[in-house]
């Protein structure tokens, strides 16, 4: 599989598209607010520098990807006025992989830029906004360029499939009926997941600290896991309940089993002290601030019960959102024809699951601080 060229988002404005079923990782963006409010706040005034740029890393498209950026310009704006400074120019960059819809991005500036001016107290900050096409596993930006990173919901997604678990002739991948690691998937398969994840991570950070001025912070936040148990982990009970939709195609003879065999995600979800074990063993960066919060399946679901109220249309709201995310690499790889009945299938296992466990999405988020 090749990532870069084939994971991205469901791109337009339709019913089935991501700028449609992103309000699970539009909360993810609302909860970092403050957390982002004092990053920002302190990399401005303690380098107040006359020019700023922002690189927001797996932007994706729809309103979400405007949100940063107005958050940005709002704590600059607000920061100036207290210390009766002049703000600074921004320049922000929207980064995502080649196959991300970026027209929809160029196509809605008009609207962000009515937005800004409408806002109240208006945000006057100057600024710029510019589409970076490319991996964050490699160099995006000139050494000691950038002030801020963010990235939200981006870094649980690896460079590639671990290496050995793709079925090659007579070779069959130890992971043989998972997309991600499932109850059967061997310790083997646990371990290239973990060891690949560590590896891009490290990568990760080795870049950005290239690329960041001298006291230049990120933020940055990612599904991860809350469960010791990696077998019992939260996404891998959700990529689960896709891989049951589809060996279930494979048992009406609509999906061929060799198709299902020769598909994992590239994907990893860490534990917090995973994550934290990269960052200290790298020695770049300072964490200043970590915390998981928790989202519910369901994005219209804003409660803290242990119960989902209608477990059907829940399942029907999930299954819309996890489709705006895998239909484009799906159907790259089993055909456009089974997405409809894929999720379908899926909607409804998603709504047997929710009777059963009310499962919740935890959320790793990190504010790191370029080391001196």
């Amino acid at each position: 599989m090749k990532v870069e060229k084939l994971l991205h988002m469901a791109g337009g404005a339709g019913d089935s598209s991501y700028a449609a079923n992103s309000k699970i990782q539009e909360k993810a963006i609302l909860k970092i607010t403050p957390i982002l409010d004092k990053a920002v706040s302190e990399v401005h005034k303690t380098l107040l520098p006359e020019k700023m740029v922002v690189a927001d890393l797996g932007c994706s498209s729809g309103l979400n990807t405007f949100l940063v950026l107005t958050q940005v310009m709002k704590i600059i704006a607000k920061q100036c006025r207290l210390l009766e400074l002049q703000p600074p120019e921004m320049q922000f960059f929207l980064n995502d992989l080649p196959g991300n819809d970026f027209n929809n991005i160029f196509q809605s500036l008009d609207y962000f830029e009515e937005s800004v001016k409408t806002e109240k107290g208006a945000i006057c900050v100057p600024h710029f906004v510019a589409g970076l096409p490319g991996s964050f596993y490699k160099r995006l930006f000139p050494s000691q360029s950038v002030h801020f990173f963010h990235s939200s919901y981006s870094l649980m997604w690896i460079s590639q499939v671990p290496e050995g678990l793709e079925s090659k002739g007579e070779y069959v991948s130890p992971n043989k009926g998972n997309i991600y690691i499932g109850k059967t998937s061997p310790p083997l398969v646990v371990k290239l997941y973990q060891d690949q994840f560590n590896i891009d991570f490290s990568l990760f950070l080795k870049l950005r600290f290239k690329e960041l001025v001298p006291s230049g912070q990120m933020v940055l936040a990612f599904l991860g896991r809350k469960k010791k148990n990696i077998y019992n982990g939260e996404l891998s009970s959700l990529w689960g309940l896709v891989s049951e939709s589809l060996h279930s195609m494979v048992l009406e003879g609509i999906v061929e089993e060799e198709k299902l065999d020769s598909f994992n995600l590239p994907f990893y979800a860490p534990s917090m002290e995973e994550a934290k074990a990269v960052i200290n063993a790298q020695g770049l960066f300072d964490i200043i601030h970590m915390q998981i919060f928790e989202s519910n399946w369901d994005p219209y679901d804003d409660s803290d019960d242990d119960f989902v109220i209608d477990n059907v249309q829940s399942g029907a709201n999930f299954a819309m959102c996890i489709r705006s995310v895998l239909e484009p690499i799906i159907a790259s790889h089993f055909g456009a024809s089974i997405v409809d009945e894929l999720f379908t299938r899926f909607a409804m296992n998603v709504a047997r699951h929710l009777v059963k466990e009310k499962t919740k999405l935890p959320v790793l988020i990190l504010c790191l601080k370029k080391k001196q």
